[in-house]
């Protein structure tokens, strides 16, 4: 093996590090709900409370500690397919209706 072999791999060891410690901030589990409309806060509650929150462009689930966006009146439904979320750090965004869901 070379000299450039050994920093080609001490490098990828660095980026792989560097991967896991910014990943450990969104491994824990939230606590709350934040949800946005044209980034005004209109819920902001535990995630353990069950509950189905109707913006009226958009349908969020609250349900067993996570959350997803049931509905979306907006056309390319990126919203809907982002799937749930319940790990702090994780969002769901709906550009068209300016609807914001995080997990604090």
């Amino acid at each position: 093996m070379k000299k450039g072999d050994f920093v080609i791999i001490g490098a990828v060891a660095v980026a792989f590090l560097l991967s896991i410690i910014m990943l450990i901030p969104f491994s824990k589990q939230g606590s709350h709900v934040v949800i946005k409309q044209d980034n005004k806060i209109i819920y902001n509650q535990s995630i353990t409370q069950n509950q189905t929150i109707d913006t009226g462009t958009n349908k969020i689930i609250i349900q067993d500690g996570v959350v997803r966006m049931e509905h979306a009146n907006c056309k390319n439904q990126i919203c809907i397919n982002a799937g749930t979320i319940s790990k702090k750090g994780e969002t769901i965004v709906c550009l068209p209706n300016k609807v914001i869901v995080e997990i604090k």
